[in-house]
């Protein structure tokens, strides 16, 4: 017996149809943009440190954690706040829903869970294309000549997601600020995790002690934090601790044997060991690879 099936059309509330430009930039504490405008979307995401943002006739600041929405055709230029040397991804893109008119002109506290979405488009993106290294002035991306299989479809997959992911949290927030939900409540205890980590950097971090300040059980901590992060505590740490030294090194106010110091590393060998192992390079040759002409 025949059955007949309907087949279900699906509906797309973002659908990116180009990506234009991809960048995770590793400024320094006085780096400054040139003012543009474009008629497509950008989002900009402060990783660290804080960034300055003009849109249209708004000034204000973007604070880690933080990203922004410039809705297509509006004059927009940032830049580092002259104390801190920040790190910042910028992903531009053409998408006609309907539905990014949420986003439009929006400043919003990313979740942690959804950070770990913009390290995968990062990731994806940079073994897709040649994107050169703090280079504000790419205008074409360059598929990499052994780009990994449906890097382009990643990245468009992962942005789509965040957007709705995004647009869900914030509904969600906004209609539960009187009683949250259990993922609520699970999502504001990773950001207490991830400030009092951020926090503590300058500080010899141990997790035992770490989780006791918390008052939660280690195990139960680790979960959510590798829920939220993809990685454990630890590896978080180091991570943290590097990325403060790259920053430190792009301040060029303290020798490598003082930013090992300051960060609680045991010795300098064993914080060069660390930052080779996190970044692929030693301190010396990440300080010479940001250097800007």
């Amino acid at each position: 017996m025949k059955t007949d099936y309907i087949k279900h059309k699906i509906s797309n509330i973002f659908y990116i149809q180009k990506i234009v430009t991809l960048h995770y930039f590793e400024f320094e504490k006085n780096f400054a943009s040139k003012g543009e405008s474009h008629n497509f979307w950008e989002l900009i995401y402060a990783d660290k440190g804080n960034i300055k943002v003009t849109a249209g006739n708004r000034n204000f600041i973007l604070s880690q954690g933080e990203c922004f929405f410039h809705k297509p055709n509006e004059f927009h230029l940032h830049s580092a706040d002259g104390q801190i040397a920040p790190n910042i991804f910028i992903i531009s893109f053409v998408c006609n829903s309907e539905s990014m008119k949420f986003f439009k002109s929006k400043k919003i506290k990313i979740p942690a869970k959804l950070r770990t979405i913009i390290s995968n488009i990062i990731k994806e993106g940079k073994s897709t294309f040649d994107l050169p290294f703090n280079n504000p002035d790419l205008k074409q991306l360059q598929l990499l000549d052994n780009s990994i299989a449906g890097g382009q479809q990643m990245i468009r997959t992962y942005l789509e997601q965040f957007l709705i992911l995004l647009l869900r949290h914030e509904c969600e927030t906004q209609e539960n600020n009187v009683f949250p939900t259990k993922n609520i409540m699970m999502e504001h205890l990773a950001e207490q995790m991830h400030k009092k980590l951020h926090d503590s950097v300058y500080q010899q971090i141990r997790v035992e002690q770490f989780c006791k300040e918390m008052k939660y059980s280690k195990a139960y901590l680790s979960k959510i934090f590798i829920n939220n992060f993809d990685c454990s505590i630890n590896t978080y740490i180091n991570r943290i601790k590097i990325e403060e030294a790259k920053k430190l090194i792009r301040e060029h106010n303290c020798n490598m044997s003082q930013i090992s110091d300051l960060l609680c590393f045991s010795n300098p060998l064993y914080f060069s060991r660390v930052f080779k192992r996190v970044t692929g390079m030693s301190p010396t040759e990440y300080k010479n690879s940001v250097k800007i002409d």
